[in-house]
């Protein structure tokens, strides 16, 4: 009986599969579709499907050498591999790892198409996964340490009312999640309410770079301290003391001169 209740625990394909696919048609022609490829910045390749279901799918490399005018049934691949919306995401992620494809079409009992999943689908499982275990372990902090009851809402939040809590990022790690957000894979934050004012506990290279593309608002996980006046936070008199006010105000710098770094070359020379 737990072995089936923890499975029901983990989250399904359904919960973070595309449900608005874009299909071809076995009819279509290789030079349709190859060029509906070259326009595209988001696929490599499609599903073919007849009405709704799934009778193949076609990628870049199976229109290499094909005449324009070949029907894409004569060059798709027929052997597919498939998901079910009820499939446990751990096991879509198997699937994909061990055949080497970047994504699988989603299908019903009667075969019909109902979405597709990809490995970043499976990467933002297993980060928002993640997010809720360190939102709970900071809010039994924060309730042991000041005496009060707490609650947690999913808000997107705007980044210009946001407090950072840290004086600096590094710039490598900015560009890494800079790459993160341009590819859907970011985690949400982790913002405290606190009486109105909004402090980011977790997320401030996200921030940084969300706000150099051009990002206004973010997913975040937020953590409502439910009174009037607030709670005197560490967090809070850090960035007061800093003069931290709002996410202009982080500086970024070098990974040289990140405390590691610097501990480990002085180490080096000592020796």
């Amino acid at each position: 009986m737990e072995e089936i209740l923890s499975d029901r625990r983990k989250p399904q394909v359904e919960e973070y599969m595309t449900r608005d696919v874009v299909t071809v048609s076995p009819d279509a022609t290789v030079g349709d579709v190859a060029s509906r490829i070259a326009e595209s910045e988001a696929h490599s390749g499609f599903p073919v499907c007849e009405r709704r279901r799934v009778e193949g799918f076609v990628s870049a490399s199976d229109l290499l050498l094909a005449d324009p005018d070949e029907p894409i049934f004569k060059v798709m691949t027929t052997d597919l591999l498939v998901a079910h919306p009820e499939m446990k995401v751990t096991d879509a992620a198997r699937v994909i790892l061990r055949s080497g494809i970047q994504k699988l079409p989603v299908v019903d009992d009667a075969g019909n198409l109902v979405g597709i999943i990809s490995n970043a689908d499976v990467i933002r499982s297993q980060i928002e996964r993640a997010t809720p275990e360190k939102v709970g372990k900071l809010m039994r902090t924060l309730e042991q340490i000041h005496d009060v009851e707490l609650e947690q809402e999913r808000r997107t939040v705007p980044l210009a009312d946001l407090t950072p809590t840290q004086g600096r990022v590094y710039a490598d790690e900015l560009e890494g999640r800079r790459y993160e957000l341009e590819r859907g894979l970011a985690e949400p934050l982790v913002v405290i309410d606190n009486a109105g004012t909004l402090l980011l506990a977790d997320g401030h290279h996200r921030v940084l770079a969300a706000d150099r593309l051009g990002i206004d608002e973010m997913d975040a996980y937020v953590i409502v301290i439910d009174r009037e006046d607030g709670v005197d936070l560490g967090m809070a008199r850090t960035a007061e003391k800093e003069d931290l006010e709002r996410i202009d105000d982080i500086e970024v710098v070098d990974y040289a001169r990140h405390p590691l770094v610097q501990t480990t070359k002085r180490l080096q020379s000592d020796e």
